[in-house]
């Protein structure tokens, strides 16, 4: 196959995605990061009755006019023990912030506006307005009304929402389960031995905390040896574990020990793409068997991550339901760049806030991709398009942001 464009391979393998038809019920405490697979109706009123605003004391307003005169205090209405008799002409109940308005009473005198008399009567000092300080029942939501649509991304104040309306669990969209494999033999795992000729397996850690933090649920399949039959269990470990992607890291190349390729052949894996015009990161497959979506990702550290970063974390942001990112962000360069070769660069970079609030994009040291400590430095990732001229400090460049929570998060 070709080299494929990176916009095309974006497009064909994120853009045509849709999100999970399944879902599951989960408690409140649960709901946080999902995204609703129901609209939410409200199941009471809130609030319930007319409520103070403030702290003072509930009267007519009519008894709050200049000339003014001192009221009787009848009693004490706080929240969740309300006064229960009628506030009569010349009279006050005692009141708190969010406790029931009582029958009579329409306006609240607030407390820095009352003078208490030696004798417990209440005199205003200022006039008061008919509903002042009131808060009318219903004037968050009322009983029926749609208070969250389906689809929506579920924030810590949603789920507040979600409560003061009455509900205790909802039906969210099911997380992608995404199965992520790494092969070779030169692979051990974090903690192990190293012996001579291997390295510690990191990328599978990486992206699957990638995934994770795109809404995804993960299957970890271990390592696979540079052999057909393990890189074909860890496929049939994903098939039995109902994953929505399988994910390899390295073995995507065509070396003699690049297997990957091979096992998805024999397996009837459709291919859609393999080779992506991109650097680092070329060596990236996709396809499909049945309703499994196949990514298999190079097995440079940076490579597999820039890729993840393009491809794999959007995919499963679209499969969870999430709303997408611009692929592209606009910014200044920091640094002149030289002229560009036939593929798009992906350069390792920090982001720079200037006084003038542009954003300046400057390349790190060593792009090397076997760097993972370059990598896990950078804030974006600078594009430089195929064949693109050399560039002067200053010049308008477009950048994929790494991590949406960290330094220039606000560019969502």
């Amino acid at each position: 196959m070709s080299l494929l464009p990176v916009e095309e391979a974006y497009r064909r393998l994120v853009e045509s995605a849709s999100p999970l038809a399944c879902t599951e019920t989960l408690p409140l405490l649960r709901l946080a990061r999902r995204v609703l697979a129901q609209d939410v109706l409200a199941r009471r009123t809130q609030p319930s009755f007319d409520a103070s605003a403030m702290d003072g004391y509930a009267v007519r307003s009519a008894d709050a006019t200049a000339p003014f005169r001192a009221l009787r205090v009848v009693g004490e209405s706080a929240a969740g023990c309300a006064f229960t008799g009628t506030v009569e002409p010349g009279e006050a109940v005692r009141i708190f912030t969010g406790a029931p308005v009582p029958k009579g009473a329409d306006a609240v005198l607030i407390q820095e506006q009352a003078q208490v008399e030696t004798d417990g009567t209440v005199r205003p000092t200022a006039s008061v307005d008919f509903r002042q300080y009131i808060r009318d029942a219903g004037i968050d939501f009322i009983e029926g009304e749609t208070l969250l649509a389906n689809g929506t991304w579920l924030t810590p104040g949603a789920i507040a929402l979600i409560a003061s309306a009455g509900h205790t669990s909802l039906k969210v969209l099911a997380r992608p389960k995404v199965a992520i494999l790494a092969t070779g033999d030169e692979l051990v795992q974090p903690g192990e031995p190293v012996g001579d000729w291997q390295i510690v397996a990191s990328n599978s850690f990486g992206v699957a905390a990638m995934v994770a933090e795109a809404g995804g649920e993960i299957i970890d399949c271990g390592i696979a040896r540079d052999r057909a039959p393990d890189i074909d269990a860890g496929l049939t470990r994903a098939i039995d574990e109902k994953a929505d992607i399988f994910v390899t890291i390295g073995g995507a190349s065509v070396g003699d020990h690049d297997l990957v390729g091979k096992v998805f052949a024999a397996r009837g894996v459709a291919l859609d793409f393999w080779k992506v015009a991109m650097r680092p990161g070329k060596p990236l497959m996709a396809g499909r068997l049945d309703e499994l979506t196949i990514v298999g990702l190079p097995g440079n550290p940076a490579s597999s991550m820039v890729a993840a970063t393009l491809f794999l974390a959007p995919l499963v942001r679209r499969l969870a339901g999430l709303p997408d990112r611009p692929l592209y962000r606009q910014g200044l360069l920091g640094a002149p760049m030289p002229e560009n070769g036939m593929r798009t660069d992906f350069v390792r970079t920090r982001l720079q806030t200037g006084e003038d609030g542009a954003v300046r994009v400057i390349p790190l040291p060593r792009q090397d991709s076997s760097l993972l400590s370059t990598y896990a430095r950078a804030d974006a990732l600078l594009v430089r398009p195929p064949s693109a001229p050399p560039a002067r400090a200053g010049e308008a460049c477009r950048f994929v942001v790494l991590d949406e929570w960290k330094g220039l998060a606000e560019h969502n």
